[in-house]
């Protein structure tokens, strides 16, 4: 579960084992950043780091933007290292009409076909969930039936099996839903882009404030040149990326690296702030998050 480290002092990080975070953690993690702290690494999907946040476990971890109003008083957002972008937002799966299943929709897989289904989720707090009900709100009349979260490998094979009505997905699932015969009925990254024209903030790292400020830009640095160290040299990070990768085939971990790990990676920048802004303000206004404070999303 967690990377061995020679120091004592090493700051305890979470992460997932999917390909963007091994990608651009690979040099920090491996002591390849002069001057970097070591880190003590606790691999874990976002579901379970995003719950270790809101306990205060870990000195950094890699979260969804969506738990950051309930963390924020203990943990400050980096302005890198995460996962912001444009075209990579959660899909909303459903079968193959007659495809089995005791309630199908209908073959018309018109989203107000999700009036009183029964949906997977990954997290009820992720950007996945928060766009998921945002779009929900605007075309399904009714609004969806009962949310099921699990873990977010487990959904697609539910929605072909009939287990559940439809399905939100993430990472890699974008690539191979076609795998599992299943249709898609709402791309969310496309409903965000088309009403806000930003990009959609997915995974932010965040680190205790009481670090300091010094040592906060000290892990922003790190995180930032882990990222460049990551592009200058892909093949460094191969093996680490596909050792953690989930029996994921090479080619769709190529793939999800290159949707996932981009400019915004490498500082949020304008576009990025707004974005997240923008999410956090619209999901609070619906009541699905608490409101953030003025100055929440300042870094040191």
């Amino acid at each position: 579960m967690s990377a061995p480290t020679e120091s004592a002092e090493a700051l305890r990080i979470a992460y997932s084992p999917c390909p963007n975070d091994t990608f651009v953690f690979d040099a920090w993690a491996h002591g390849r950043i002069p001057g970097a702290p070591a880190l003590d690494v606790t691999f874990a999907d976002i579901d379970i780091t995003n719950g270790m946040a809101e306990r205060g476990e870990f000195d950094v971890l890699k979260v969804s933007y969506a738990v950051l109003p309930y963390v924020l008083d203990s943990y400050a957002l980096l302005p890198c290292g995460g996962a912001l972008g444009r075209g990579c937002g959660p899909l909303v799966l459903t079968r193959e009409a007659g495809a089995g299943g005791t309630s199908p929709l209908e073959p018309s897989r018109e989203p107000g076909g999700l009036t009183g289904r029964t949906v997977a989720v990954p997290s009820e707090r992720s950007t996945a969930y928060l766009l998921f009900r945002l779009w929900a709100a605007d075309t399904v009349p009714g609004g969806v039936g009962e949310i099921v979260v699990m873990p977010f490998h487990e959904i697609m094979p539910a929605v072909r099996d009939g287990k559940v009505d439809a399905g939100l997905v993430i990472h890699e699932a974008r690539f191979t839903y076609r795998n599992y015969g299943l249709h898609k009925l709402a791309d969310l990254g496309e409903y965000w882009e088309r009403t806000t024209g930003l990009p959609i903030p997915l995974g932010a790292i965040i680190a205790r404030r009481s670090l300091g400020a010094e040592r906060l830009r000290a892990l922003a640095d790190a995180a930032r040149t882990s990222v460049r160290a990551a592009w200058d040299d892909p093949e460094a990070s191969r093996g680490y990326v596909l050792e953690h990768a989930q029996e994921m085939d090479p080619s769709v971990a190529d793939q999800h690296i290159g949707l996932y790990v981009n400019e915004f990676t490498a500082d949020l920048g304008d576009d990025g702030y707004a974005a997240v802004r923008g999410l956090l303000t619209r999901a609070a206004a619906e009541g699905l998050v608490p409101p953030l404070g003025p100055n929440a999303l300042d870094f040191p």
